[in-house]
């Protein structure tokens, strides 16, 4: 039996960089059952960052694609909620405000290296291509004194923020899909990107921060980002915020075995629509709760310690 003192909040947090896939739809469907088993809400985010990509004929098809998946939310871009906005380009100030409280306890330090110096700096391949490990060039412990003082003193924008990871810690969480996880921070990631130079917040901080800010218990997502799970932990440590349990989803495939993405125009959920499929039969594969794990009982610890 669900304990309701829990108060389930979950979360859809799509990007409205290109239409919504299949894939995208199993793992929301997944939140909104876990939501529904846990007597619980579910709430929608937009988390349109990313400016050069994210387009506003894709936000509205997104929301018209999980409508018609038959997706419900309480709150949401299209309905009043006690913690609008819920577009993280309308949320700036709250993550500059978590910047600065990174920035006051040293948690940051501005990086002038390039993505290519990153790369050709790292010492061995790195699970995750996309960040590799950062060897810690320009952490101001490194570097003499008058340029230590001249960089701690630059602005916000105009320069990229990285948070310095606590090296050697161990990171860990249960995961409600997976299972047990963990990392030790300064080996299997390092130092990684919060604010760019652009003056906009990295992913990991403005979801981190997002999700404590809107009483998120438990966020569902695929597995391509449990490994930013970490990383979202230390920030949400470093915050003094209390952290959600995480569920993460096995990722949907195409005939190939490639992960689906938003270039498979054949797999996006308005072309699957206009051939006539339904939602009902797109899901008849599909658990019947959509569930890996049971909801009863305490939430997943998460922590820093072994």
């Amino acid at each position: 039996m669900v304990n309701p003192a829990l108060n389930y909040r979950g979360r859809l947090a799509p990007s409205p960089t290109g239409f919504l896939h299949l894939g995208h739809a199993r793992t929301f469907w997944a939140a909104q059952e876990r939501a529904r088993a846990a007597g619980g809400t579910l709430l929608l985010r937009n988390d349109d960052l990313d400016a050069g990509r994210c387009r506003p004929e894709f936000a509205a098809a997104m929301l018209e694609d999980l409508r018609w998946f038959g997706l419900e939310w309480t709150e949401g871009p299209d309905r009043d909620g006690p913690h609008a906005p819920y577009a993280q380009s309308l949320r700036h100030a709250l993550y500059a405000a978590a910047f600065g409280r990174l920035r006051a306890a040293g948690a940051l330090y501005p990086c002038t290296c390039s993505r290519r110096d990153v790369q050709a700096a790292a010492t061995a391949p790195h699970e995750q291509a996309e960040e590799p490990l950062y060897p810690g060039a320009c952490r101001l412990e490194n570097l003499p004194g008058p340029e230590r003082e001249r960089r701690a003193a630059l602005p916000r924008a105009g320069v990229n923020w990285r948070f310095r990871v606590p090296d050697g810690t161990p990171v860990n969480f249960c995961d409600a899909g997976f299972g047990p996880q963990r990392a030790v921070a300064g080996q299997d990631f390092g130092d990684f990107l919060v604010w760019r130079k652009d003056d906009v917040p990295s992913y990991q901080l403005a979801c981190a921060v997002d999700d404590a800010a809107m009483g998120i218990t438990e966020v569902v997502r695929g597995a391509d980002l449990l490994r930013s799970t970490f990383r979202q932990l230390l920030l949400l440590h470093a915050l003094g915020l209390t952290p959600p349990a995480y569920c993460h989803r096995p990722l949907v495939t195409d005939a190939a075995g490639v992960r689906l993405a938003k270039r498979h125009d054949a797999l996006a959920l308005r072309t699957l629509r206009a051939q006539g499929l339904t939602p009902d039969a797109l899901r008849s594969g599909w658990a019947p709760t959509g569930l890996i794990s049971p909801i009863d009982g305490p939430a997943p610890s998460n922590s820093l310690r072994p």
